[in-house]
Parts: structure tokens; C-alpha cells; sequence
């Protein structure tokens, strides 16, 4: 009887997820967006340099920080954390614009493979096991 709950439990959440519009764009999203578009281009490097990777719980991760000169090592940690920080509040804004803010948790998921999908090849990305490999 768990075994079956849990199992449809686990196909409620997938057909949810699979309904919900990942594309959607209100003020909030659009605003998020924006920010993060913009800071691509200060992260871009550093993912090409392999300082930066895509982690499998859809965040970046400073992965080589000897990769980034000393001087501009603070500048990338913060952005990172903004990067991390605008992430989180898509992920949460999205799941609310769809009316069910508990898909947060799917969303983030979805993204995570979404990032890695799109990666360029040579960036680093996250396994589901935790390791690192170049795209």
C-alpha cells in the first residue's frame, strides 16, 4: 500500500510539473531574468576557464577558485552568490506564477538539467553522483 502511494504521489507531481509553464514571464520573473542575463557576462568567463561549474542542484559553483586571479576572486564569489540567490527566487517565483508554489522543489530539477543541457562544451557540470565533468 506505501509502495503505491508513493507511486502515485511521485505521477501526481510529475503530471503537475509536466502541466505547468516553465516559460512563464510575469514582472518578477521577467525582472529576475534580466539580472541574470546581465550577469552572464561576467560569469561567461569563468565557466570557460573551468573556475565555474553548472551544479546538478541547478546552482553555480565555484569549482577551481586558483582558476581566478586572486584580485577578481571576491568580485566572482559575489557574483555567484547573486547568480544563486536570482536562481532560487526564479525557481520560487515561476512556481508561484503557475498558482502552486510547492512545485519549487520540481522546478529547481527541471532547471537543474535544463543548465546542464545547455551548457557549452568545454564548461564543467555536476553528475547526479556529485562529480564533475567537462561538457
Amino acid at each position: 500500500m506505501k509502495t503505491i502511494l508513493l507511486w502515485l504521489l511521485l505521477l501526481a507531481s510529475g503530471v503537475a510539473l509536466a502541466q505547468s509553464n516553465l516559460e512563464i514571464n510575469t514582472p518578477a520573473v521577467a525582472q529576475i531574468k534580466s539580472a541574470m542575463a546581465v550577469r552572464h557576462g561576467q560569469l561567461a568567463p569563468h565557466y570557460a576557464s573551468g573556475a565555474l561549474g553548472l551544479a546538478q542542484d541547478a546552482s553555480v559553483q565555484l569549482r577551481d577558485p586558483n582558476a581566478v586571479p586572486l584580485a577578481q576572486r571576491a568580485a566572482v564569489q559575489a557574483a555567484v552568490a547573486a547568480e544563486n540567490n536570482d536562481r532560487t527566487a526564479l525557481y520560487r517565483e515561476i512556481a508561484k506564477a503557475n498558482g502552486n508554489p510547492s512545485w519549487e522543489t520540481d522546478i529547481r530539477s527541471t532547471f537543474a538539467q535544463r543548465w546542464i543541457d545547455k551548457a557549452q562544451p568545454g564548461w564543467w557540470v555536476q553528475t547526479a553522483q556529485g562529480a564533475w565533468q567537462k561538457k
